[in-house]
């Protein structure tokens, strides 16, 4: 495809309200059959430190989970934009998946702090 061609299809998206653009992409997930989503690595189970009679490790890491959020959504979408720096399309597709983690491998303080500000926006949240 040429540049030109390519171009012109980025300015064809351009014009699209932010309600069409998410269309756009369900229907391109369900054509090609894809997701747009960010992939969320699961954590494997760390072993169990104390089996082997050595202490075990406090935790250093944690991570911050979105349960489930109120119906004007809205609020906790500007808090995921802002917690992950992404774009409000991809921040509200994170929502929608709900439940989902938002954060992982934070800081102690991190995480309460992420799970404080979705809370106040609505949302539930955990850490885990």
């Amino acid at each position: 495809m040429s540049a030109s061609n390519l171009q012109g299809i980025i300015d064809s998206l351009k014009s699209l309200t932010v309600i069409e653009l998410s269309e756009l992409v369900k229907a391109l997930e369900e054509e090609f059959g894809v997701s747009a989503a960010a992939p969320v690595a699961v954590a494997a189970p760390a072993a169990d430190a104390s089996a082997g009679g050595a202490a075990a490790e406090e935790k250093t890491e944690f991570d911050v989970f979105l349960n489930s959020v109120p119906e004007k959504k809205a609020p906790v979408i500007k808090v995921v934009k802002e917690i992950l720096a992404v774009g409000m399309m991809e921040a509200k597709r994170i929502v929608e998946d709900a439940p989902t983690a938002i954060k992982e491998a934070v800081s102690k303080e991190d995480a309460e702090s992420f799970k404080a500000k979705l809370i106040e926006a609505g949302a539930d949240a955990v850490i885990k």
